[in-house]
């Protein structure tokens, strides 16, 4: 988030919220990884079975696979107190695996968001949104090799929207 309280995805990244070869071959254990990457709670197990538990239970109510290869597993609700500010981890799975996303292909693309308001929720996942709509940034960060490759491509696709 910048001074003017705008959400910048970009700014929220870093290579330590990146991960470009997740390993699970299940829903639940790419979730645990995404969770891992979140610096804020990683030494706090209580705080990510917490989220896991909200994750697992916002996939329960209607997959966040939104097709495409793209997931953005987020809970439903904001999870006031666990994060101070918005966190956004970014995950590929060189694979993809099950999501039960609306076309039925596999998420190789995840985008885990938190927040601590819902304001700040849903204009994090409007932005994503808006963003993947592109065929090309998708691409881009199927092929990028490098965790500031990532960053730039989200960069670049924003100053668009």
């Amino acid at each position: 988030m910048n001074n003017t309280g705008r959400i910048i995805l970009s700014e929220m990244l870093s290579p330590q919220t990146i991960n470009l070869n997740l390993a699970g071959k299940r829903r639940e254990e790419v979730l645990a990884e995404l969770v891992g990457r979140i610096k804020q709670i990683a030494s706090q197990p209580q705080a990510c079975e917490t989220l896991l538990r909200a994750l697992e239970d916002r996939e329960q109510l209607h997959s966040t696979g939104i097709g495409d290869g793209v997931a953005l597993p987020h809970a439903r609700n904001a999870l006031v107190g666990l994060v101070d500010h918005p966190v956004l981890v970014f995950g590929r799975h060189p694979a993809g695996i099950p999501y039960g996303a609306i076309d039925g292909a596999p998420a190789k693309l995840f985008f885990l968001l938190i927040a601590p308001t819902v304001t700040q929720h849903l204009s994090m996942l409007a932005r994503i949104s808006r963003m993947l709509r592109d065929p090309k940034v998708r691409k881009s960060l199927l092929a990028a090799d490098a965790s500031e490759k990532v960053i730039q491509i989200i960069s670049d696709a924003e100053s668009k929207i």
